[in-house]
């Protein structure tokens, strides 16, 4: 028994003995590129088509699920396997690299927060290609297709062809006139902004003459519904139920993404058959960071059903063979900026304020026989923005903020992925916010001031919430003369007056170091030198640096790693750690 315990704690207490004051960190090139967009083969199955009985393919086998089922799941079954410990919880995110951000992957890409960003930039979102953009005024009667009828979801809509470019055109809502399309429009070019991949969303008012109808074509007026003909009276009947100016008819229009479509994603697990898909996505902090994205703009119905995967194949004639890759897309954000429920007036307070179902709600009304109050109990409109129901800054609250239902992604959500996605929420300036709010195309142009001005407020609660906690400083770089130099969001938004930021450094090898401020944020510290040229190996602890920095404002300080390569050659940075108070 002794031998035994004598076997275990030895190698603890040897790496104790051995272990440095400052964590090392291994000198090396910082990773912003995942591997999982390289090419990997899928096993090939036989699955017969219409044109081709004896049809092979070689992608991914898809996936659908519906609104139902994955409400079930999440409301449900999931709650239960997380009181018998199935899920860990507080675990951090496995896909952050050395300098504590996201590289880019098949599932996000580093954007406004890796160069400044225009407001057209911003604007163009994924229509980055003109041949997207359609153009109703132009365009001759007759010459849109309408060539399938939209089988999924409880938005009613169709896929159109326009000069070979396909699209799916879903209708906005006579109950919120104007504000399901502007939702759509304003949220996707946010979700792509921020690194997330998107269709081409636009909204577009067009005479219904444009449209042509293919012959044939099937159906589904509701997810729960039976597939049924879609002829000229289904169309017209479509078409009745969107908003409508004068002689034309107000959409949303989606581009088709390209690749072989195999369903949407889900906010836990992989997917088995891609080789590509190793970090369980409730692990991956974008997916998880993205919940502080989503109680922005209200968009409460982020779940699985409004994301889409899409086979790339390396063979541009054959879309599901294989080798290739897959590609996960946000595709939906039409009910966000205030979503109203017609005839379930309860369901439609609780929007963004509670979940549609939430256990720990039930325990606890049931435990005070009624008494608890909640945010929905008392939210009230805005008088004159009756639009959007109950979205507005006044009853905000970023870390009390909740979707339909759960996922598992938003609900491992730590404080590290929150601040994180605070970082590039923080790039979006007020200028910007303006620029999202035109998106929409209103009539009113009340409406438009109020979306900018409660996506202004929304957002400045969530960086007052996640940027004064562990540290913001971003951009860490090295300069030359061996100068550390960072900025402050929390300072450059002017989360707190700039009199507030009073700013330190220090390190265990330097001491106290002097901080020089160049206003809005950026500060810079000089670094002398603390090893020779040569002599020891580039990656050696004695080159190992560790500097401190503290702004007074947030409560935790930031950690730069550096290795000091001596006077001709300067410092590398290595790493970066938000540490909490």
């Amino acid at each position: 028994m002794r031998s035994s315990l004598f076997l275990i704690i030895t190698p603890f207490i040897l790496s104790l003995a051995c272990s440095s004051p400052e964590p090392g960190f291994p000198l090396r090139q910082v990773l912003w590129q995942d591997t999982d967009t390289q090419s990997v083969f899928a096993a090939c199955r036989r699955e017969p088509t219409a044109k081709d009985p004896a049809h092979v393919t070689c992608a991914p086998r898809p996936y659908w699920s519906s609104l139902f089922w994955d409400g079930a799941d999440n409301v449900i079954f999931r709650p239960i396997s997380g009181a018998l410990g199935l899920y860990l919880p507080g675990e951090e995110a496995a896909n952050v690299n050395s300098v504590d951000e996201v590289p880019d992957s098949a599932w996000f890409q580093n954007r406004i927060g890796a160069h400044p960003m225009s407001i057209e930039e911003l604007q163009r979102g994924a229509c980055d290609d003109p041949s997207l953009l359609l153009d109703p005024d132009h365009a001759a009667d007759g010459s849109w297709l309408v060539d399938k009828g939209k089988t999924e979801g409880t938005t009613l809509g169709f896929r159109v062809s326009v000069g070979g470019k396909k699209y799916l055109f879903k209708v906005d809502d006579p109950d919120q006139p104007e504000l399901p399309t502007a939702a759509g429009t304003i949220g996707v070019a946010i979700y792509h902004a921020a690194g997330f991949n998107t269709p081409c969303e636009q909204t577009v008012a067009f005479k219904p003459s444009l449209l042509k109808l293919l012959p044939g074509l099937e159906y589904k007026p509701g997810n729960m519904a039976e597939l049924q003909p879609f002829d000229r009276a289904a169309l017209d009947g479509i078409l009745k139920k969107t908003t409508r100016h004068a002689d034309r008819v107000r959409m949303q229009a989606s581009a088709w993404i390209g690749g072989y479509l195999i369903g949407p994603f889900r906010y836990e697990g992989t997917r088995s058959d891609d080789p590509n898909d190793v970090i369980p996505h409730q692990d991956r902090r974008e997916l998880r960071g993205s919940r502080l994205l989503a109680a922005w703009m209200d968009h409460i119905d982020a779940r699985e059903g409004n994301s889409l995967d899409a086979w790339i194949a390396d063979r541009k004639d054959a879309a599901d063979s294989s080798p290739g890759h897959v590609v996960h897309y946000i595709i939906d954000t039409s009910e966000s900026l205030g979503p109203r429920w017609a005839q379930f007036e309860q369901v439609t307070r609780r929007a963004g304020y509670g979940y549609v179902f939430d256990w720990a709600d039930f325990a606890t009304d049931l435990g005070g026989l009624g008494a608890p109050v909640h945010t929905w109990d008392y939210v009230q409109k805005t008088p004159g923005h009756e639009l959007f129901v109950y979205f507005n800054v006044r009853d905000f609250v970023p870390e009390g903020w909740r979707m339909e239902y759960s996922n598992l992604a938003f609900s491992r959500m730590t404080e590290r992925d929150g601040a994180w996605m605070a970082r590039i929420l923080a790039r979006f300036t007020p200028s910007m916010v303006q620029g999202l709010a035109e998106m929409g195309r209103f009539t009113e142009r009340a409406n438009t001031d109020y979306v900018a001005e409660t996506l202004e407020g929304r957002l400045d609660k969530i960086l007052d919430r996640y940027l004064t906690r562990l540290s913001p400083m971003a951009d860490m770089r090295i300069e030359e003369g061996g100068v550390l130099c960072g900025l402050d969001l929390a300072e450059w938004r002017r989360v707190r007056p700039a009199t507030a930021f009073r700013y330190t450094a220090s390190s265990p090898r330097l001491g106290p170091l002097e901080v020089e401020r160049h206003g809005g944020g950026l500060v810079c510290v000089s670094m002398p030198h603390v090893a020779p040229a040569g002599g020891v190996a580039d990656g050696a602890q004695e080159r190992h640096v560790a500097v401190e920095l503290r702004d007074g404002v947030a409560r935790g300080p930031l950690i730069v790693h550096l290795y000091d390569l001596g006077p001709s050659r300067g410092y590398r940075l290595a790493a970066v750690e938000r540490r909490p108070e």
